[in-house]
């Protein structure tokens, strides 16, 4: 074992050898360069938006699913439906840039949006007919069947008042999504494909020319918030479970659009950064005109923890962008890729002759598939075409319609009926 005593002066080189040019140089750290930095990715394109179809030459049908095999949903991401979605929705997106809900308001607008909206009340107004049951459970509130059986039977004079009375077929298929973007009746859930359901409402609307361009503001920001302040009294009335385990994409337990819309409002505003989300004053004072602040303070307080980091970490990391450009690009883009890109996601999704479905894709029929509104969560999957498998587990962490997951509105809401809600700070990092 070496010793440990010093070494003595004979023990010592004379001519030590100088090791100081193999020490690395230490250099202070510095900010890159703006030439340095990633450059920032565009946002996909806006597709120019087809005329409509004149009605008088349109054969309508019955919505249904036909996104059945990943060969369907390939040959739905090359087809004209895939860019007139992508058209309708990102041209709703672009026509409020740097536009606040307030200025909208003071716009000369179409008659058709006040009878949208007036639709949008009835439908809330029929919450107070249909009372949720007292289960004491935060999962879905089974009263959510009688509320949709019972607007079901008002879809027919909604539509009159829209001008959408005959013939039959045409009531039956405009109204389907309408019906389809409340939730869903046998699982008692709601989440993005829901809330797609909704545009693609307006998109037929837009399709029989009873909503042209020139209603695009009024539509982003007047009726699509009207609907959001009725599905949150849904929610919090019938306690809807996140249609995936994991909530949208981790940006919101049930809306994508709110985020879309609202990066678009706020793209080069004067004082408002994506890190304003964080200030509690900014989001009480400007929530009310701009879709972005007010679903974020909405998920605030719908939750039981304290902070975006900890109970909305993608929105939270989204809020380091430094700017909205870059958060527009990334949630245009997280629409294509996450939303119409999806299988699990565009499975549910809705064809008729308006949003027409493309030559060869399945038929729910042909594949012993039941209808969206019937299908059970749970139980045996089945085996579809191109040998993809659709299961709703009962277990484990879908991408679709995975395990059970309490609703957080639910909770929040039977906390407050035990009078222990508040919020709950995570003790340490």
């Amino acid at each position: 074992m070496p010793s440990a005593e010093p070494l003595s002066a004979s023990q010592i080189p004379s001519n030590p050898p100088d090791l100081s040019a193999k020490l690395p140089k230490l250099t202070p750290r510095r900010k890159p360069k703006a030439s340095e930095e990633a450059p920032l990715k565009p946002a996909p394109p806006t597709p120019a938006l087809p005329e409509p179809t004149p009605r008088d030459s349109l054969t309508f049908t019955h919505p249904t699913r036909r996104i059945l095999s990943p060969h369907d949903h390939g040959l739905f991401l090359k087809s004209p439906t895939y860019d007139l979605v992508t058209a309708f929705v990102f041209n709703l997106s672009d026509s409020v840039r740097d536009t606040s809900i307030s200025a909208v308001k003071a716009r000369p607008q179409d008659p058709t949006i006040d009878t949208l909206v007036s639709i949008l009340d009835d439908a809330e107004d029929l919450i107070k007919q249909c009372p949720p049951e007292d289960t004491g459970s935060r999962f879905g509130n089974p009263a959510f069947r009688t509320y949709l059986d019972t607007l079901q039977t008002r879809l027919e004079p909604w539509h009159a008042r829209l001008g959408v009375s005959s013939p039959p077929a045409a009531v039956d298929e405009v109204s389907t999504y309408l019906f389809h973007s409340l939730g869903n009746w046998t699982r008692i859930d709601y989440g993005s494909g829901h809330e797609l359901n909704f545009l693609i409402w307006l998109l037929c609307l837009n399709r029989l020319s009873i909503l042209p361009q020139s209603t695009f503001p009024h539509l982003a920001l007047i009726v699509f918030p009207r609907y959001l302040r009725l599905m949150r009294h849904v929610q919090t009335t019938y306690y809807l479970e996140p249609a995936g385990s994991h909530g949208v994409w981790g940006l919101d337990d049930y809306q994508f659009a709110p985020f879309l819309f609202g990066a678009s409002q706020l793209l080069r505003h004067p004082h408002i950064r994506p890190l304003s989300i964080h200030q509690s004053m900014i989001l009480e004072q400007c929530a009310k005109d701009y879709l972005y602040l007010d679903q974020v303070a909405f998920v605030n307080s719908v939750k039981n923890v304290e902070g975006l980091r900890w109970h909305s970490p993608m929105l939270d990391d989204i809020s380091a962008a430094k700017n909205w450009e870059k958060v527009e690009a990334g949630m245009k883009r997280m629409f294509l890729a996450e939303v119409l890109g999806k299988l699990p996601v565009m499975q549910h999704f809705l064809f008729g002759s308006l949003v027409p479905a493309v030559e060869g894709m399945s038929r729910e029929g042909e594949c012993g598939v039941q209808g969206e509104m019937q299908e059970e969560e749970g139980g045996e999957g089945v085996v579809m075409q191109g040998g993809m498998k659709h299961i709703h587990a009962e277990s484990g962490w879908g991408d679709c319609c995975g395990i059970k997951v309490p609703s957080t509105v639910g909770a929040v809401q039977e906390e407050r009926k035990a009078g222990t809600q508040g919020l709950r700070r995570v003790p340490f990092d």
